[in-house]
């Protein structure tokens, strides 16, 4: 998720002094970090006791961090919590069983929603940030059971486009097998349509060795992912027209940074012009939009998943 990156926010004609921080989980030890962008003042702020956590967020106004607990992959014993920016107040939006395995997550700042992808439960979700009203957006089960066995109807990564109406994921696909892809759909089902039956998903691109999650550039119409397949495609970075022609004039995508521990999160700083990647290797990994300037911030720090940058109130 990306956040504005001046180091001052201007808001109802005031003024505010703001902090960069980066907020990142560790699946294997199921804590919750923060840092600065160049990994100085590290800190644990939600200690042991996660289940697999995967997919973070920011809500910088209100104070609050969310995020996704994958949980046991084959039991429905998924949620999401959300903690303020110290680790306070920890609390379950969505409790264990709402979602299935949820992965990452995005937030609607100006709808109040969360967005996320359920693996095993083979669909795409939204819930209020209260954690009512959760809705099924996108359904790729085709009538199997949860968990999903087929691993191509896996959706994994997610990222939103509020404005434009328009959400996009990630389905990886089985291990190195070349059969990831990227879609896009409307944020609402259309008129007389439903999660599992709707004519609006686009199939941007094809043919990815396991595209994992993702973020968008709305004003350059890019997006982002993380790949975890093998070398030379997978372990990378890549960048892509969130537009893609079609036929002979559709743009594929360009590696802009390789040599990934298998990849995982991936947060942007637009305004600053870089990018925050995580590994399960344990390292978080700093660079240029264009994968220049590369750099080891973080290792060794677990198996490491979700991260985002944001610009929250200075203490």
């Amino acid at each position: 998720m990306a956040i504005k990156s001046s180091e001052w926010e201007i808001k109802n004609n005031t003024t505010k002094a703001v902090t960069p921080r980066l907020f990142f989980l560790s699946a294997s030890s199921g804590q919750v970090f923060s840092a600065n962008p160049d990994g100085s003042d590290l800190k644990v702020i939600v200690s042991e006791g996660r289940r697999l956590p995967d997919g973070i967020v920011v809500d910088a106004d209100a104070g609050h961090l969310y995020w996704t607990n994958m949980g046991n992959p084959i039991a429905n014993d998924g949620s999401i919590e959300r903690a303020d920016f110290d680790g306070r107040n920890l609390t379950h939006i969505v409790p264990p069983g709402g979602t299935f395995t949820p992965k990452q997550l995005q937030l609607d700042e100006k709808n109040r929603k969360l967005y996320w992808c359920d693996r095993e439960g083979m669909r795409v979700m939204r819930a209020n940030l209260d954690g009512s009203k959760i809705e099924t957006l996108i359904d790729t089960s085709e009538g199997d059971p949860r968990p999903g066995k087929n691993v191509k109807k896996w959706c994994v990564g997610i990222a939103l486009d509020v404005e434009g109406g328009k959400l996009y994921w990630t389905q990886k696909g089985p291990e190195n097998a070349g059969e990831g892809r990227i879609f896009r759909a409307n944020l609402e089902i259309p008129r007389g349509q439903g999660a599992a039956n709707r004519k609006d998903i686009e199939l941007l691109y094809e043919g990815l060795p396991e595209p994992i999650d993702l973020e968008l550039d709305l004003a350059n119409r890019t997006m982002y992912w993380t790949d975890r397949g093998d070398p030379p495609r997978g372990n990378t970075v890549n960048r892509a027209p969130m537009d893609p022609a079609q036929g002979n004039g559709k743009k594929e995508p360009v590696i802009i940074f390789d040599h990934l521990m298998e990849g995982i999160g991936i947060a942007l700083d637009l305004k600053g012009g870089r990018m925050f990647l995580t590994d399960l290797g344990g390292s978080v990994y700093s660079a240029n939009l264009d994968g220049s300037n590369k750099k080891t911030v973080l290792a060794a720090e677990g198996n490491l998943t979700g991260i985002v940058y944001a610009e929250i109130p200075a203490a």
